[in-house]
């Protein structure tokens, strides 16, 4: 392959060292902290992230905004009263990838008073809404002719809400007294997207988050975790906080440039006009390989029936909910830092970048893969959390992960928890090991080696054991 010449925006240095990358694929030593909590306060809080029009919309490769159908929130919560104060935050965007993910930690540590490392951010990843990765965007800022992948003003302009939004919220906390969770089936929303096989298992074709091909629609449902997860926070016998988590792609339709929380974001809104004195949280669990493709053909119909099923899912899952009072508590947290996959091409990668005759998705996508090479030479480590209270365990992981390491977390603990993934969605794609073989889009979009399936299973184990 021919040299390129030297840009700015990616240094032959970066190539040279990417390709001498020694991986660090052995997850390092968990930080705990067990607390009795006294005196333990909860503080929600919310803030409008509703990009406006022209905004770029899944990392600006599909339309801009137009209109907003409904808005898009983060919402989230600060627990005082256990250490350092602990902040958990849900965004309605489809990503925050590496610094963005950092600087969204960051500012709402600021706004608690806490570090980073005590700070869990996810998204919801509805496809109509921000794809945030300002390293991406620096490398293909001179590429003129290409869309933004966002707007850095109303980036920073979310930061200082979130920042004040969380500074404001916790003046307000109130005690809180009890825990309880509850788990409820959700009826024909998930399933698998790989289940199109050939007789080498070589995947032949993807459903995804809607189809109308009745042979894929007929397959089986697959793999999936069918149960919709809740935690819920008391103060006395009053419910403050409910967080809710399911593993699926959270799209019905998307594309059409009008901003939309979608079903899973439409759902929760609903259940939390039934309880206004509550404050519900959305996360998305690993759903890396699950989506609603085999209930949904992508009709506003469908978004409505759709929206029915994760609310009856809630309100099954919170009718079981049972208190008791808060005693044992630990925040863990656990880092790696995984390696590039090394089906990786760097230099094709840059070709791709400029090569103007191809459509905007096929150049922009390998800036972001070029981002999360980069993020390894420098050694920014993922950070995973676990927080146990009782015996109620929730985990928070970044990426998309398949749903297998969800159904893994699981055995690990001995119990069901409640997982949030879509936090640093860095790597893109997270298969497991055995599913690289096989092939397919998540594999083609999986920024790190397939050895990254041992280090993840290595942080769960500390994580949750």
């Amino acid at each position: 392959m021919r040299s390129l010449p030297r840009r700015d925006f990616l240094h032959h240095s970066l190539v040279a060292g990417a390709l001498a990358f020694t991986p660090r694929l052995i997850a390092q030593t968990a930080q705990r902290e067990t607390t009795s909590p006294r005196g333990l306060h909860i503080a929600p809080f919310r803030f409008d992230v509703t990009p406006p029009k022209g905004h770029g919309c899944c990392g600006g490769w599909i339309k801009p905004v137009t209109d907003v159908d409904d808005p898009l929130e983060a919402i989230g919560y600060v627990l005082l009263g256990a250490g350092d104060p602990l902040v958990f935050c849900t965004v309605d965007w489809t990503g925050l990838l590496n610094t963005a993910h950092l600087e969204w930690r960051t500012a709402l540590a600021q706004g608690a008073g806490t570090t980073p490392d005590r700070v869990a951010v996810h998204c919801v990843h509805q496809h109509n809404a921000p794809l945030v990765c300002p390293d991406a965007q620096r490398l293909l800022s001179p590429q003129t002719d290409l869309p933004k992948t966002f707007e850095s003003d109303f980036f920073r302009t979310c930061l200082d809400r979130g920042r004040a939004a969380v500074s404001a919220a916790v003046p307000k906390a109130m005690p809180v007294t009890h825990i309880a969770r509850g788990e409820a089936p959700v009826i024909e929303v998930a399933a698998n997207r790989r289940v199109s096989r050939g007789a080498n298992g070589r995947i032949l074709a993807m459903r995804g988050s809607s189809c109308k091909d009745p042979a894929l629609i007929a397959l089986p449902e697959g793999l999936i975790d069918p149960q919709l997860r809740t935690i819920a926070w008391y103060a006395g016998e009053k419910k403050v906080v409910s967080c809710h988590y399911y593993a699926t792609h959270p799209m019905s339709y998307y594309g059409d440039g009008r901003v939309t929380a979608d079903f899973c974001g439409l759902a929760r809104r609903r259940r939390e006009q039934d309880e206004p004195g509550c404050t519900h949280l959305y996360f998305t669990g690993c759903a890396g390989n699950i989506a609603a493709g085999r209930y949904n053909d992508g009709t506003p119909a469908a978004r409505v029936r759709l929206t029915r099923r994760i609310y009856d899912g809630i309100v099954a899952s919170e009718a079981k909910l049972r208190r008791e009072p808060i005693g044992r508590f630990e925040w863990r947290t656990q880092q790696f830092v995984p390696a590039p996959n090394p089906a990786i091409v760097i230099d094709a990668l840059e070709e791709l970048i400029t090569k103007r005759k191809d459509a905007p998705v096929l150049r922009m996508r390998p800036a972001f893969k070029l981002s999360f090479i980069q993020r390894c030479q420098r050694g920014q480590p993922f950070v995973l959390g676990a927080l146990h209270v009782n015996d109620v365990a929730s985990l928070y992981l970044p990426a998309e992960p398949f749903i297998e390491y969800q159904l893994r977390a699981h055995q690990i603990a001995g119990r069901p928890v409640a997982v949030a993934a879509y936090g640093d969605a860095g790597p893109w794609y997270i298969p497991t090991q055995p599913e690289f073989p096989s092939g397919g889009y998540e594999v083609e979009h999986a920024f790190a080696r397939p050895e990254t399936d041992d280090a993840l299973t290595q942080a769960l184990t500390a994580l949750l054991a």
